[in-house]
């Protein structure tokens, strides 16, 4: 087993190297991943086909804010998968909003993963809403953003003014598709980009082979007064 960050580990099974956590709650399933005990701690699989942070890491992410104590304001949080994870990496000392708006996805999340962890506060609530959020009660670490709307980067960036703390992340998942059907894949990605003045963009990681016409942005918060 080798740790890629803290909180995070390679470990084998079946031949092959998978990324890991360790189970906040040991016993307990967010997706029907699979469960490896090592050395009496519970390690949960972290499948980057179902999860496009995983995805990213196998791809290459260097920028990795995610710790333990970390505070996320997770936007698309859906049944409950990446932020299942996210979870782990934060621990007790960590917070993750959830925010998530479409009623039968919310009830998954709440049912199989906010429920049975004490640091995920669920936010049912449109992301395009972010005065709306009334139990996020203090400024993040990191904004994670994986939400299907052609206005995407707009929601994530008044998001960032509200809850980012200067100097934070952001974790943009570009879904293409969802923004413009037409336009090639690297001239969507580019627009997006562009409309980040307010943040030092840091990396951009291809999702494929796991998300097809999906990237993922990660930049850094200057804050208004800093930007261009």
């Amino acid at each position: 087993m080798e740790e890629y960050r803290q909180g995070v580990f390679w470990i084998k099974s079946d031949g092959e190297e998978w990324l890991s956590t360790e189970n906040m709650v040991p016993g307990m399933q967010a997706y029907k991943e699979k469960l490896l005990l090592k050395k009496g701690i519970e390690y949960r699989l972290w499948d980057p086909f179902r999860s496009k942070l995983a995805a990213a890491i196998f791809n290459g992410l260097e920028i990795f804010p995610f710790t333990y104590g970390s505070s996320v304001l997770y936007l698309g949080a859906s049944t409950g998968t990446t932020i299942s994870h996210i979870s782990d990496i934060a621990g007790q000392k960590g917070v993750v909003f959830g925010v998530e708006n479409a009623s039968r996805v919310a009830r998954d999340f709440l049912e199989r993963v906010a429920s049975h962890r004490k640091n995920i506060i669920p936010v049912i609530q449109d992301a395009k809403l972010p005065d709306c959020y009334f139990a996020v009660f203090r400024t993040v670490d990191v904004v994670y953003v994986d939400v299907a709307q052609p206005d995407q980067t707009d929601i994530a960036i008044a998001n960032c003014r509200m809850y980012l703390k200067r100097g934070g992340y952001l974790f943009l998942v570009v879904k293409v598709r969802s923004i413009n059907a037409v336009k090639s894949h690297r001239s969507v990605i580019d627009g997006e980009i562009k409309k980040l003045s307010e943040f030092e963009v840091m990396q951009e990681i291809d999702l494929s082979p796991y998300d097809a016409d999906h990237a993922l942005v990660i930049s850094r918060y200057l804050g208004a007064s800093q930007s261009s």
